[in-house]
């Protein structure tokens, strides 16, 4: 089927072919003839899959067809709320890009940034606003923005949300806004927190899935490599600078870890930048404009970052250490393997981790191959200690309900079993299932 076939307006049309799409995703053909027909949805799938399409391009068109001329400021009709500043900014992008040729007027809004301008667009009036809920509410209480006209409410990356701990402030927004609306809620999984907010959102709405719940995408190859912790970054820079990689995003649980790694990164000549939620936003928007123009190889960010980052053919995701809910280990090799793209996504794993190695491959339901490389096998006698998550709880990015208020070496060669031997060039491994 082709995106002419779905009823959508010349102008997106337009917008999608000067995009180079031709064909729809799975989760665009499902979810774009509900939400034309104004349903209510409630939509499954994991990131790659095109979902922020999938509610925009509808969106856009049923703005468009109840568009009215509005004497004085334009009302807002559309809210459309993410967790994170990233996310926030990439949604506004697909809104803009969209929705190029159609007179509506867009804005986003997110912490770590000046209030001042952005009250000076919303105080101009604008159709769409794309907002993390904190920064919302700021808007709310200094009353630049009003949300008694909203026809259309989206709640990406709703799982995410929760899981920030954002469901008060949801909830103060949705006090704010018409009960009469058609409500667009997205996830990657459906736990039991979601459903319940579902059922208090949302009316009679359909269910659209396209891949089953925490499943990782096929077109990622995953491998890990056992390693001492104390050796994991020896081996990354080896991997990186042996295989001449160029673009690489490596996952830590903690901020002060980012900081640090990124930082021996570039004393071993491999030039990378971090990102989380402790840097302002100028230096997060740097650092990520930089490695998305090639200018740093590596970029390290904690898991603030693993839904908020679309980096067209991402080749590589490296977890430099392994994210303490299973679920997020989803979401980060996710940031590869994108719109049908191969993609890589090791993870370094070291004697503490095993038992999140057991809980991650118990929720994808598969035994992740594994490759030990020679000279870096884990010392047997090195017995397993706590975690340290360091500050801010999950994956210590210490981001909670107010987040968006402040938020070369040699080449090694791999052994696997039964003495099996390759370079690490990703292409020449041989792999033994765990």
């Amino acid at each position: 089927m082709s995106f002419e076939s779905l009823g959508l307006r010349a102008e997106l049309l337009r917008a999608v072919s000067e995009k180079g799409y031709n064909t729809p995703s799975p989760i665009q053909l499902q979810a774009i003839p509900l939400i034309l027909e104004g349903r209510d949805i409630m939509g499954g799938a994991q990131t790659g899959t095109g979902k922020t399409a999938g509610f925009t391009l509808p969106l856009l068109q049923r703005l468009m067809a109840s568009s009215k001329p509005e004497k004085g400021r334009r009302p807002l009709r559309a809210l459309m709320l993410t967790p994170t500043r990233e996310l926030a900014a990439q949604v506004h992008e697909s809104v803009q890009s969209y929705g190029k040729h159609l007179p509506l007027r867009s804005t986003v809004v997110f912490g770590g940034v000046s209030i001042n301008p952005q009250k000076q667009k919303l105080i101009k009036g604008v159709d769409i606003l794309v907002a993390t809920p904190g920064r919302l509410l700021d808007h709310v209480s200094q009353r630049s923005v009003d949300l008694s006209k909203i026809d259309i409410l989206v709640l990406d990356e709703a799982d995410r949300m929760l899981d920030m701990g954002f469901i008060r402030d949801i909830r103060k927004v949705l006090a704010l806004i018409p009960r009469q609306r058609q409500t667009l809620l997205f996830s990657a999984t459906f736990s039991s927190d979601i459903k319940k907010l579902a059922n208090d959102l949302l009316r009679s709405p359909a269910l659209v899935e396209v891949a089953k719940e925490n499943v990782a995408v096929d077109s990622v190859t995953q491998v890990i490599h056992p390693v001492d912790k104390k050796r994991k970054r020896e081996l990354l820079s080896a991997l990186i600078g042996g295989n001449n990689w160029q673009q690489v995003l490596v996952f830590t649980r903690t901020k002060h870890g980012a900081n640090r790694l990124a930082e021996q990164l570039n004393t071993d000549g491999i030039s990378s930048a971090a990102i989380h939620g402790n840097k302002s936003q100028g230096a997060r928007t740097r650092a990520l404009a930089d490695f998305k123009a090639s200018k740093v190889r590596v970029l390290v960010a904690t898991d603030i970052a693993a839904r908020g980052i679309d980096i067209d053919q991402l080749p590589h995701v490296v977890n430099y250490e392994l994210p303490n809910v299973a679920e997020d280990y989803v979401h980060s090799i996710g940031r590869t393997g994108r719109a049908g793209n191969e993609g890589e996504a090791m993870s370094l794993v070291c004697v503490d981790e095993l038992k999140l190695l057991k809980d991650i491959e118990r929720l994808i339901k598969r035994d992740i191959p594994s490759v030990t490389f020679e000279g870096y096998e884990p010392d047997p006698s090195i017995k397993p200690e706590p975690i340290n998550n360091g500050r801010g709880g999950r994956g210590g990015n210490g981001q909670r309900k107010h987040a968006s208020h402040n938020r070369r070496g040699g080449q090694p060669s791999a052994r696997g079993g039964n003495n099996n031997r390759s370079k690490a060039n990703t292409g020449q491994r041989h792999q033994r299932g765990r």
